[in-house]
């Protein structure tokens, strides 16, 4: 029941950020095509949160707008007067146009509508990366500081990455952000690696089929994980010794007689001996001692251990607000260029989309069980940043589908007609709503796998 209980808990954590995180993202998003058809005197008939076939959740009327919250989360509309959208309000086309709706308005006043929500989505995440940069500063784990070296999994070990090696750098451009490592081989398509192993250097070869496996593995297995001793931060009331009790800094060495010098031994010896009395060996000063202690039922001790932020040398750079501008900026620019990099690397054969693409599930899991308010943020401007780029792609249904046929009519003087433009939201919208159920049968096929 307890571990139920957490189990539900953290996903409650989850769904309640992804929920808020989302809503601001639509709410937002939406207000960008609201603002500028309502100064261009265009009537706004709909303001709507989630997508609300058959019924809806809430709804009240202001004026000449109906705002509501609907009850599918796959996004949010606005319906302007004079507009082919997903509404499929015929009826109104048939009619003559109205001087207040969106069709009888000066084409450059109607791309700036569609693209209204796109450039609040990028303003958007700018100003939420300024905020982190200000507020929070930037922590990372330089390469060169992870002293006990790596971890591997089976697609290092593959690579020739061995237990306890060094990551130094990629192509001989030196490794900053240890988490950023994953990234740069997926996103940089990097030729060789270079790490330390004992008092040598070594250059290992970048396979070209790394960023496709990685793919395949990102959500179940990291490629390396810091190499982290088990030394006592802090004891919990659910510790029970029988000799001897723990002390805060013991190194732990051994549970009977397997070794646990560090967290992932640690982790993997205590599942295999839940529920049984042990006894620890562990290093206090210069002395070795003999703990007789009880693993429960969920393969804990009741000890706290330190994490890698308290036992290496984490880098920390903070900034004032001028100069969080062109980092919120930079940062905005770089998550997007490393988005459609990600998106070439599907196009391009390297990944596989069975083993990237998402739905709303895969968004929601992103957020950490733990109500984390810079994670929450940083996400929020990712998400932005991915909604602005999908929105503004040329396809039917999409924001920048409807800004391509206007570009069209702008250039050739010709304005594709009302049946045309029917035809090419449905066109639109069928593609759109089978590449949701697609990621979404992905999803729940990877859960009951």
């Amino acid at each position: 029941m307890d571990i139920l209980a957490i189990d539900l808990a953290s996903i409650g954590v989850k769904t309640a950020q992804f929920i808020l995180s989302f809503s601001i993202l639509v709410v937002l998003h939406e207000l960008g095509h609201f603002i500028p058809a309502r100064l261009f005197g265009t009537r706004v008939e709909k303001f709507y949160l989630f997508f609300n076939p058959g019924f809806t959740l809430w709804k009240k009327k202001i004026g000449d707008t109906e705002y509501g919250i609907g009850w599918i989360p796959f996004g949010g509309y606005v319906k302007i007067a004079g507009m082919i959208d997903e509404s499929m309000d015929k009826e109104q086309m048939d009619k003559a146009p109205e001087q207040w709706e969106l069709r009888s308005k000066p084409a450059y006043q109607r791309l700036i509508v569609m693209l209204g929500g796109v450039i609040v989505n990028v303003l958007l995440a700018i100003v939420i990366f300024i905020g982190i940069g200000w507020y929070w500063g930037t922590d990372y784990l330089p390469a060169k500081n992870v002293t006990y070296g790596v971890h591997v999994s089976d697609l290092a070990k593959n690579m020739g990455i061995q237990e306890g090696d060094v990551i130094i750098s990629l192509d001989n451009k030196e490794l900053e952000n240890f988490d950023a490592l994953e990234a740069r081989l997926v996103l940089n398509n990097p030729k060789t690696l270079e790490i330390k192993r004992g008092d040598s250097i070594l250059s290992l070869t970048v396979p070209a089929t790394l960023s496709g496996a990685l793919a395949k593995i990102k959500k179940q297995t990291p490629f390396v994980v810091p190499r982290v001793p088990v030394i006592v931060d802090s004891i919990g009331s659910g510790a029970v010794t029988m000799n001897s009790n723990f002390q805060k800094e013991d190194k732990l060495l051994k549970i009977n007689n397997s070794a646990v010098e560090y967290q992932y031994e640690f982790i993997e010896v205590k599942k295999k001996l839940a529920d049984s009395i042990v006894v620890i060996t562990a290093l206090r000063g210069a002395d070795t001692v003999q703990i007789k202690a009880l693993i429960n039922g969920s393969g804990q001790l009741g000890i706290f251990v330190k994490q890698p932020i308290n036992l290496f040398k984490v880098v920390h750079k903070g900034y004032t607000f001028m100069e969080a501008i062109p980092e919120g900026v930079n940062r905005c620019f770089s998550t997007l260029d490393n988005y459609i990099t990600g998106i070439k690397q599907i196009f391009t054969g390297r990944v596989n989309p069975n083993d990237s693409l998402g739905s709303l599930i895969s968004i929601g899991n992103t957020f950490p069980s733990t109500w984390d308010w810079e994670r929450f943020w940083t996400l929020t401007a990712v998400f932005s940043i991915i909604l602005a780029f999908m929105n503004v792609l040329p396809i039917p249904a999409l924001d920048g589908g409807h800004a391509l046929f206007i570009l069209v009519e702008m250039i050739t003087g010709k304005k594709p007609s009302d049946k045309f433009m029917e035809y090419a939201q449905i066109v639109g919208m069928v593609l759109m709503f089978g590449l949701m159920f697609y990621a979404l049968g992905l999803d729940f096929w990877r859960l009951f796998k």
